[in-house]
């Protein structure tokens, strides 16, 4: 049962963050009124499919769904923007449906997500589209059908799976990263140079150290102009730049944001009042993590989840009886055949080495160092990564011994 007495509970957000909080509120005893404000339309549903199989067409729409672990019992609005939030009020304003609302609370869940980041070339022709949400990869899915020559921009992991995904149905495919290699950021040099490869081996074009300049075509895109001066046929671009935390609607709240809401390791936001509760979750997060002593935003869906639950969690508990939240991150991304996963997060390391099996034929684990202490796990072997939990949550000495 909750520890405090709440009333009045509004989430704003209704990804798996926000949902992920509603449910456990409910599932922790809360009984008051609770509001979840959502910006599309859909109820809750997977995002990691709209990169992969839902793009393909393996997964059928009601596939993404999000499976409802409780009822809610909550008020749900649904095409609906979040715009301010008064903390002396204790009041969100919201529109939606062609209305304004104020929605009153005593305790606040932050889940409003984040948004791709826009072509910083303003205006661009039909055919360049980027994906975030169900609608978006159905306009994209729609015109796959046409068999078109399809260009990605950007090599992080939403490029990287659309191109895998393009290749997979058999879609001319050109990949541009203006880094040295897709996945860099993420995976390090050493280890993102083996999925540069995997892409090539399977035909995608990749075209690393080079940037858009612009796009070709009168109205609808015929082709993109690189920044080295050559220039790519493409009936299709799918624009890849990262996201950007939703915090405009913040604004003037005295909450603290910087690259996210800026949150203690329950979840808490920091810059609140002290007399009503606000915590923050998911993609709009950035908490302070015991484990590596820094924030972080993870942009992960398990974390995502995993963080609503446990804001809900300091919510129901109060400020100060409220337990840290020291997960472990985990992500994964499905490449072609390959399963990509990592436990940890591999920032500032100064070390790798593969301590399992062999990259040549794609199934090994790879570990992360930094100051001769271990803070990442990779694993192409499937789950093999959570065996080494234990060395990452301890800080064991790098290289990791290999367990049992």
């Amino acid at each position: 049962m909750p520890s405090r007495q709440l009333r009045n509970v509004v989430v704003v957000g209704a990804g798996v963050a926000g949902t992920r909080a509603a449910e456990t509120l409910r599932q922790e005893g809360y009984d008051g009124a609770l509001t979840v404000v959502g910006a599309e339309r859909y109820a809750p549903y997977h995002r990691p499919p709209l990169s992969k199989k839902f793009l393909t067409g393996k997964v059928h729409r009601a596939g993404v769904d999000l499976a409802p672990q409780s009822d809610m019992d909550a008020r749900v609005l649904r095409g609906a923007s979040a715009l301010t939030v008064d903390m002396a009020s204790r009041t969100v304003a919201v529109r939606g449906d062609g209305q304004d609302l104020s929605l009153p609370f005593d305790g606040l869940v932050i889940a409003s997500g984040a948004v791709p980041r826009e072509w910083p070339g303003g205006a661009v022709p039909d055919g360049v589209l980027m994906l975030r949400t169900v609608d978006d990869c159905l306009a994209i899915r729609d015109r796959l059908g046409s068999r078109p020559r399809v260009v990605v921009v950007g090599g992080g992991f939403i490029g990287a799976e659309v191109a895998a995904s393009c290749r997979s149905i058999g879609l001319e495919t050109v990949l541009i990263e203006k880094g040295s290699g897709p996945l860099l950021s993420a995976l390090g040099e050493e280890l993102a140079s083996r999925w540069a490869g995997l892409h090539r081996q399977h035909g995608v074009d990749l075209r690393v150290g080079v940037g858009v300049d612009g796009f070709v075509g009168n109205g609808r895109v015929e082709g993109v102009r690189l920044t080295d001066g050559s220039r790519v046929a493409a009936d299709l671009v799918i624009v890849g730049l990262g996201v950007t935390p939703a915090t405009d609607w913040l604004e003037g709240s005295g909450l603290r944001v910087d690259d996210g809401v800026i949150c203690d390791a329950t979840g808490v936001a920091e810059g609140g009042t002290g007399e009503v509760t606000v915590v923050a979750a998911g993609d709009v997060a950035r908490w302070w993590h015991p484990l590596y002593e820094r924030h972080l935003r993870t942009e992960h869906w398990d974390d995502a989840g995993r963080q609503g639950a446990a804001a809900a969690r300091t919510l129901l508990a109060g400020p100060q009886d409220a337990e840290p939240y020291d997960e472990v991150p985990y992500f994964w991304s499905d490449q072609y055949d390959v399963k990509l996963q990592m436990l940890g997060v591999p920032t500032d390391y100064d070390a790798v080495k593969i301590v399992e099996g062999n990259p040549d034929t794609w199934e090994f684990v790879a570990a992360y160092g930094r100051g001769g202490r271990t803070i990442a796990v990779l694993g192409t072997i499937s789950g093999r990564v959570y065996a080494y939990r234990e060395a990452i949550e301890k800080r064991a000495e790098f290289p990791p011994s290999r367990p049992d």
